[in-house]
């Protein structure tokens, strides 16, 4: 299972459009997308989980497409890096 990152999403992108889209290329197992916290409106991203191999092909053949005006920016997910100072404190 691959997870796979995707960019610049019109405002108005719905989770089945985004499903559809990828759909063309194999079983969508899960899509998710981004909304802000504090206002709950969507913040243009998500993430969309396949298998290896048809993710490979959705990445190559969407990424640039253009959806809502907008070209969509598509590559696999990289796991998210810690949060924080990450520097040393002193007491």
């Amino acid at each position: 299972m691959k997870s796979i990152y995707v960019g610049n999403l019109p405002f108005s992108a719905t989770e089945d459009e985004v499903r559809d889209l990828f759909a063309a290329f194999g079983e969508v197992q899960k899509v998710n997308l981004i909304n802000d916290r504090e206002t709950g409106r969507p913040r243009g991203f998500g993430f969309v989980e396949m298998d290896d191999a048809d993710a490979e092909r959705a990445i190559e053949a969407l990424n640039g497409q253009d959806m809502g005006g907008r070209p969509l920016r598509i590559n696999e997910a990289q796991p998210k890096r810690p949060m924080g100072g990450g520097g040393h404190r002193r007491f």
